[in-house]
């Protein structure tokens, strides 16, 4: 009688923090740069340190439309009416203010030598024109924006790893920058592997097949790659066959830093990726300890970390392919790109539901924010169920054999956050 052959010994799984760890560690940012207009960098990576030329603003201004005075011909009490000597609007400079006279000035402009405050234009009582009477008390240097207070020539008002945001952009065209130096946009390849897989367009609802499903993972995958400021060259979908996923891996390769897929990374007979990955490079499959989304697998298609791509295979199911996209393929990419902080922190939130059935893995609970400030949960939190990631807006980051109860105070991070 042959005997029976031992089962394989299943590897322990492991932490998403050391996952993570692990998957940031081979992701060196790209050596590439370019140069891009400051009107087109929202969203890009700085790749050098902005050094300001300037003071920002570049000399003392008015912080209001109203009158430059000298304080000190303000001291006794009660001051007679005195006369406008000169009008200074924003875009020119004045003269010495001469003592006994105000200046009308309005917000923006210089402050003229020898004014030390600015009284706004509703503390202040005109006379024709001519003359204005000050009813209010002032103190030297009053409404008075000074010169380099928002930026000093030679500091640096952004840094290297920065990912620039509208505000960003505006400090940029504050200190004179009309260009940019930034990181380059990743290079992705992106397809789905599975006879199973039909496009959305091709065949009516009433004709599916039994057993085939629309393609959602390539449409969720393409946006959240786009919004990560990838460069995203669609692949479609790979049919289950050994030569055919060699070739298109090999192709994409030569021309992408990162090839993304969505199923395919078990170890099931019509799973093709593993033996073609490994025919062509390396590769790591991990069963990460979170719920969604265990299955995990990283590689390297190519002979050499100078030639190929970068491999990240995320499970089939469209929850946990969006979540294990969230929480690793995000930050991966971020990283790539020079990003210098790649981490999002959970915020502390009140919950609003039960959640009795503690499971042994992290679990990720899609969680919608109430009008109490509180968070509910969807009734659903399978894998399959896409409709619970619409619905919400953000994670429950709940650690592993932990129930939850109305009132606990959970980790929460909202999609906002994750998707910007």
């Amino acid at each position: 009688m042959t005997p029976t052959p031992p089962r394989p010994a299943f590897k322990p799984l492991k932490p998403l923090d050391d996952a993570l760890a692990q998957l940031l560690a081979y992701a060196q940012p790209l050596a590439r740069t370019e140069q891009v207009t400051t009107f087109e960098a929202d969203g890009r990576v700085l790749a050098q340190d902005l050094v300001s030329g300037l003071h920002v603003p570049p000399q003392d201004n008015s912080a209001m439309d109203g009158y430059a005075v000298r304080c000190a011909d303000l001291v006794a009490m009660p001051v007679p009416p005195l006369p406008v000597s000169q009008r200074i609007p924003a875009g020119s400079s004045g003269s010495a203010l001469a003592p006994m006279t105000v200046a009308r000035i309005f917000t923006g402009a210089p402050i003229p030598a020898g004014a030390d405050a600015v009284v706004m234009q509703e503390d202040c009582e005109v006379h024709d024109n001519a003359s204005v009477s000050i009813n209010t008390a002032l103190q030297p240097g009053q409404w008075i924006r000074r010169a380099g207070e928002d930026v000093s020539r030679g500091a640096v008002v952004l840094r290297k790893g920065e990912r620039l945001t509208p505000a960003s952009l505006g400090l940029a065209a504050s200190v004179g920058m009309n260009v940019l130096a930034v990181s380059a946009r990743p290079k992705v390849a992106l397809f789905s592997t599975g006879d199973e897989l039909v496009m959305p367009g091709t065949v009516p609802p009433q004709d599916m097949p039994p057993g085939a499903i629309y393609n959602s993972n390539r449409f969720f995958l393409k946006a959240l790659l786009q919004r990560l400021g990838c460069e995203v060259s669609d692949l479609g979908i790979v049919p289950d066959d050994r030569t055919a996923t060699t070739d298109a891996l090999r192709s994409a390769a030569a021309q992408h830093d990162l090839i993304l897929t969505s199923g395919g990374v078990s170890v099931g007979e019509e799973d093709h990726i593993k033996p073609a990955v490994q025919s062509l490079g390396h590769l790591d499959l991990w069963q990460i300890a979170i719920k969604p989304g265990k299955p995990f697998a990283y590689g390297w298609v190519g002979a050499g970390a100078e030639a190929g791509a970068h491999f990240i295979g995320l499970p089939g199911n469209p929850v946990s392919s969006f979540v294990t996209f969230l929480l690793l393929v995000r930050p991966f990419l971020l990283k790539l790109q020079g990003v210098s902080q790649v981490a999002i922190a959970p915020v502390a939130a009140r919950a609003d539901f039960t959640w009795s059935r503690a499971d042994k893995r992290r679990e990720f609970l899609r969680v919608k924010r109430n009008a109490s400030g509180g968070l509910d949960l969807f009734p659903n939190q399978s894998s399959g169920v896409l409709t619970s990631a619409v619905w919400g807006d953000g994670l429950v980051d709940n650690p592993p054999g932990q129930t939850i109860a109305p009132g606990d105070v959970v980790r929460f991070v909202s999609f906002a956050e994750l998707l910007a």
